[in-house]
């Protein structure tokens, strides 16, 4: 740190309990109190310096009792009075970046001008303020902490706005032309080769790489009125919008105990947030969120949960609780499960994991989504949506919505309304499969045993079976926990990605002969090898015919079942729903979701027959299955 020295006398000055004293060889002939300390001093260096203390000294001149001047409202209180003391008298005096305001607003109270005497400690200490103070960030930084104590009189002086545009201005600037963290006096030299120099000596160490950050830290210290200040005129200077938003979080996460929980804070920082009272800490999480640009990807979404979950706990404002949530939701594709699992802190407290809270951030990005243009699931198909780039951040979005659904879905406390609302708030085209879907819905349904059969039937729809798995389809048709009709649907299109599978294998035999008879006709070598590939090839063509017979065998199963379970509702089904599974074999191929289900309303209860030869159905395709992978193999 930088100093000033003053003065040249020895220090005569002794403390006794709550008095000063000088020890000049001199009786005192005034006493000067401040606050709750007294000074025994003489009148002559003290109106010699001060036109406040002249008029005083004289007004208590004038009365019966010894000279006693009070002095009230000093800059900096008895500490700095005594450094004026010191100074009056001549005492060898020491002046530093942190006595400097204190000193300079104390002159100018006291009124310590040049009028009163050459080299005065208002000239003095403006000199040092202006040609060193503000000239290093360090010292810069030290003074403005400092004006907290003497606002009103930093501010009247212009300290204060000296000091931020001097740290301004240092902050703005590129520091790999000041070295690290800004070139002050005697910084470390370096050779040509970068190396840096002790005594003219190569250490071999190198200087630190400079970043934008660098400053991060240093003014996290600045209480957040001064902190405020610094920030609005960086950004009038044009800093850019991320550093800002850097500099703000790391400010955040030094006061805000609840985010060093969650980031690891060192423990400095936590000992520093718990300074602030609850309240205090309320006020800095809402002046944050006013600070903070409303811009996608300035800060890292993990961050920002971190607010909305503090927020919450603190009962923050609710257009702050509004603003964070439109932020997150802004960026959601970037969130990971554990950032939405977020304890419900409401005074109902009706579920585990506040639901609402994802649901409305959920809007927000939707919202967001659709502004910036994506692709309307309408003008394409299903193959161009799936790998269209501009998806991704919805398909993201929509599989973490699956993982959190799957999450929340044991909490007994939530209701199927609220359960559905979130899964249906996801548009269809950003799930490429449903499987994420699926498991959700079946661990819900598993946790909600005491479901209507109309309430599993309406979350069913909101799957599509032609976009599960084929391992999801085997799952769901053994899973006891779905609406029959919804077994019968996967069944269906199970059978539908059974025969695509066959076809595929028939293509790639084909594709295999081909090449394999070009190269026996170009290469002319190899026959006998070539001849038993050939015979193999036949021996897995005719294994293709007789899977191929047995899959229609598995269909006529499947068209004898259907009959079956129209005989048996007869009785309740009209005309109407009877010819839309007539319409089924028909239009095979063709996409069957909710039709199916809605088919056969109320008669579960006399389906015990066609839940016989769906078991006989099952058996046959998990053997059909297993001779399928052999021949893939094969081949």
């Amino acid at each position: 740190m930088a100093c000033m020295k003053l003065g040249s006398k020895t220090d005569a000055f002794r403390r006794q309990g709550q008095a000063w004293f000088c020890t000049t060889g001199l009786p005192s002939d005034v006493v000067v109190e401040v606050e709750e300390m007294s000074f025994h001093l003489h009148k002559f260096p003290l109106l010699s310096r001060s036109g406040v203390m002249e008029r005083l000294i004289a007004e208590a001149s004038e009365g019966e009792e010894g000279c006693v001047v009070k002095l009230s409202d000093v800059p900096g209180g008895a500490k700095t009075f005594e450094l004026v003391a010191k100074f009056c008298y001549g005492v060898k005096l020491e002046l530093t970046a942190s006595k400097v305001v204190y000193l300079r607003c104390a002159a100018e109270h006291l009124e310590m001008t040049e009028e009163y005497g050459e080299g005065n400690l208002v000239s003095q200490t403006e000199i040092f303020l202006n040609q060193t103070v503000l000239r290093s960030w360090k010292d810069s930084l030290i003074a403005l902490q400092t004006c907290d104590d003497v606002l009103s009189y930093a501010e009247q002086l212009h300290i204060l706005k000296r000091c931020i545009d001097s740290l301004a201005a240092k902050a703005c600037t590129d520091p790999a032309l000041f070295g690290w963290p800004m070139m002050e006096r005697g910084g470390p030299m370096q050779s040509p080769g970068g190396s840096v120099l002790w005594n003219g000596i190569s250490t071999g160490a190198r200087p630190k790489q400079s970043s934008e950050d660098w400053w991060y830290e240093d003014v996290s210290n600045l209480s957040l009125p001064l902190y405020k200040r610094l920030i609005s005129v960086m950004e009038s200077r044009g800093v850019k919008q991320e550093i800002i938003a850097g500099s703000l979080v790391c400010y955040a996460r030094k006061y805000l105990p609840g985010l060093n929980r969650r980031h690891g804070g060192s423990e400095s920082r936590v000992v520093s947030a718990a300074l602030l009272s609850e309240e205090d800490q309320k006020a800095l999480l809402e002046e944050i969120d006013r600070l903070l640009p409303l811009q996608k990807d300035l800060v890292p979404t993990k961050f920002l949960f971190g607010l909305l979950r503090t927020a919450r706990f603190l009962r923050a404002d609710a257009s702050c609780i509004s603003n964070l949530e439109k932020r997150i939701g802004m960026q959601l594709d970037q969130a990971t499960l554990e950032d939405l699992l977020m304890p419900n802190v409401s005074y109902t407290m009706e579920t585990l994991y506040d639901v609402d809270c994802v649901q409305r951030i959920l809007e927000h990005f939707l919202t967001m989504d659709q502004m910036v243009g994506d692709a309307s699931p309408g003008s394409v198909d299903d193959g161009q949506l799936m790998e269209s780039a501009s998806l991704t951040p919805i398909t993201m979005v929509a599989k973490l919505i699956d993982g959190y659904l799957a999450e929340v879905a044991p909490d007994v406390n939530l209701k199927h309304p609220k359960f559905h609302s979130l899964a249906s708030i996801v548009p269809e085209y950003a799930r490429p499969l449903d499987d994420g879907l699926y498991r959700a819905i079946d661990v819900y349904l598993k946790s909600h045993p005491w479901l209507a059969e109309s309430e599993r039937e309406q979350l069913c729809r909101l799957m599509d079976c032609q976009k599960l798995s084929l391992e999801a389809c085997t799952h769901a048709a053994q899973n006891e926990r779905l609406p029959l009709r919804v077994i019968v649907q996967v069944l269906f299109f199970e059978q539908l990605q059974l025969r695509t599978s066959i076809a595929g294998c028939f293509l790639v035999s084909e594709n295999l002969d081909g090449s394999r008879q070009l190269r026996s006709g170009l290469m002319g070598a190899n026959e006998g090898g070539w001849a038993t590939a050939v015979r193999e090839n036949q021996v897995l063509k005719v294994g293709m015919d007789s899977m191929r017979m047995r899959v229609s065998e598995l269909e006529k199963e499947c068209s004898n079942m259907r009959d079956a379970i129209d005989k048996l509702g007869k009785v309740k089904v009209s005309p109407a729903s009877s010819s839309a599974w007539g319409s089924v074999s028909k239009k095979f191929g063709f996409r069957l979701k909710s039709q199916m289900c809605s088919a056969q309303e109320g008669s579960v209860s006399k389906q015990n027959n066609g839940s016989k030869k769906v078991d006989k159905v099952r058996e046959k395709q998990g053997k059909e299955k297993k001779k399928i992978v052999l021949l893939n193999e094969k081949n």
